[in-house]
C-alpha cells in the first residue's frame, strides 16, 4: 500500500504533533496537495495542507485544548492555521461550493472525502494522505501523476469558470511537475484559450505569485510557449514574447525569475505584476542593463557576479548572438577586483563633491582598463605634470 510514512516532512515532531491532536480526540483527518504529491514525485516539500470533516471552529478548539496557537486565517471558506513548533499546518474543513464567481467562492461545510477531491484544480492535487501516512486515491490521480500529466478534475472549463487564476496554475504545474516531452493536456489547453477574458478579473497579487513561481520552474520554456500559442500569455503581458526567453533559459548560469521575467521583453511589464520592492529593482536592472552598454567587468564589479551572469544570458539571448566561452572566468574575475584607490589617497588633491568626482573618473578608468592600471598609474593619471 502507498504511503508517504518515509517523508521528511511526516516524521517531523511539528507534524507528529498535529497527528496527535486529531488522534486524541478520535477525529479524521487527511494530508492532501503538494505535501502528498511531492513526496511520491520525490520533489521538496514546502509546506504541510490537510482537510478534515471536522467544522473549522472544532478544528479551533482541538488545537487550544492542544495548546497549540491557531490562527483564523479563513474562517468563510474553512481555513484555519495551526503552528506546532513554529511550523504552520493550514487545515480546511471538507467543503463544496455553493456559488463562484471566478475569483472567489461561497462554500458550504459538509460532504465526504470524494465530494472535498472534486472541487480541487488538478488530479494530482487530489491526493491523500490519512493520518497513519496510507495514500488514498478517490479519483484516480495516482495515474496523472505518475505520468506526469497535469489535468483538470472533471471538465477544464467547469473547474477554470471557479477560479480563473487556474489558467495560469495549469501552465505553472505543467512547467513544475509536467511531462516537457508528452506535451500539454489539450482540453486544458483548448479551455484555457476559451477563457481568456476571465484573467482581467484577477488581481496584480495573484497573476504576480502564479508567474513567479511558474518562471521559477527549472525550464519555463514549453509552458511559456503554449502560453504564447493559446493567447494566455498576451492577456497578461500584451507586448511580451517567448522568442528571447528560449536561447536564455539555454544559456542562463543560474534560475532568476526576474531575468527571466525581463527576457519575456515586453513593455512596462512591471506594470502588470505587484512585484516586492526588491524584485522591482532587481528586474529594472536587468532591463536597464540589457542595452546600457557597460562592459561585463563593470557590471559584475559593480553589481556582483549574480547579476552579471543573467545580464551576459540576457545580452546573448536577445541579441541573437552565441555566449562567449570566457564568460563565466571573466565574470567571476571581475567579482573579485578590488579598486586600488581609496578616497584617503586623493583627500591631499580634493574634497567634497570633487573628491567623488575624482574617484569615479579613476574607477572609470581602471574598469576600462580591463582592471590593468595600477595605483600609481591612477594617480598619475590625477597629476597635472603627467600631461
Amino acid at each position: 500500500m502507498t504511503s508517504v510514512q518515509q517523508a521528511e516532512w511526516f516524521q517531523d515532531d511539528a507534524t507528529q504533533i498535529i497527528i496527535h491532536m486529531f488522534q486524541n480526540a478520535d477525529t479524521a483527518a487527511f494530508f492532501v496537495g503538494g505535501c502528498v504529491r511531492n513526496s511520491l514525485m520525490n520533489v521538496e516539500v514546502t509546506d504541510v495542507d490537510m482537510s478534515t470533516p471536522v467544522r473549522p471552529e472544532s478544528v479551533m478548539a482541538l488545537a487550544q485544548a492542544a495548546q497549540l496557537k491557531v490562527i483564523p486565517t479563513g474562517l468563510e471558506h474553512g481555513t484555519v492555521t495551526v503552528i506546532a513548533n513554529g511550523q504552520p499546518f493550514e487545515i480546511t474543513t471538507f467543503r463544496h461550493d455553493v456559488t463562484t464567481d471566478g475569483r472567489r467562492a461561497v462554500v458550504a461545510f459538509e460532504g465526504s472525502l470524494e465530494e472535498d477531491a472534486r472541487r480541487r484544480d488538478f488530479t494530482m492535487n487530489a491526493i491523500y494522505a490519512d493520518l497513519a501516512g496510507y495514500v488514498i486515491d478517490p479519483l484516480d490521480g495516482m495515474n496523472d501523476l505518475l505520468e506526469r500529466r497535469v489535468r483538470f478534475i472533471g471538465q477544464a472549463s467547469d473547474r477554470i469558470r471557479e477560479d480563473y487564476l487556474r489558467i495560469l496554475r495549469f501552465f505553472r504545474f505543467h512547467a513544475s511537475y509536467g511531462d516537457h516531452a508528452a506535451g500539454l493536456d489539450p482540453d486544458a489547453l483548448a479551455a484555457c484559450a476559451s477563457h481568456l477574458e476571465g484573467l482581467a478579473q484577477l488581481s496584480k497579487e495573484r497573476i504576480s505569485s502564479e508567474v513567479i513561481k511558474l518562471l521559477s520552474a527549472v525550464d519555463p520554456s514549453t509552458a511559456i510557449g503554449a502560453m504564447e500559442a493559446s493567447g494566455v500569455l498576451q492577456a497578461i503581458f500584451p507586448t511580451a514574447s517567448g522568442r528571447s526567453l528560449y536561447p536564455y533559459v539555454a544559456n542562463e548560469f543560474d534560475i532568476d525569475p526576474m531575468a527571466r521575467l525581463a527576457a519575456l521583453g515586453g513593455k512596462d511589464m512591471d506594470q502588470s505584476l505587484r512585484l516586492s520592492k526588491k524584485q522591482l529593482n532587481r528586474f529594472k536592472i536587468f532591463r536597464s542593463s540589457i542595452g546600457d552598454g557597460r562592459s561585463l567587468n563593470e557590471i559584475s564589479f559593480v553589481e556582483g557576479a549574480d547579476i552579471a551572469f543573467c545580464i551576459a544570458a540576457l545580452r546573448s539571448a536577445m541579441f541573437e548572438q552565441p555566449l562567449p566561452a570566457q564568460t563565466r572566468a571573466q565574470v567571476l574575475n571581475a567579482a573579485e577586483q578590488v579598486f586600488p584607490i581609496r578616497a584617503k589617497d586623493l583627500m591631499p588633491m580634493f574634497s567634497g563633491t570633487e573628491l567623488g568626482g575624482a574617484l569615479k573618473t579613476l574607477q572609470r578608468a581602471w574598469l576600462e582598463s580591463g582592471f590593468a592600471l595600477t595605483k600609481p598609474e591612477l594617480l598619475k593619471l590625477l597629476d597635472p605634470k603627467s600631461k
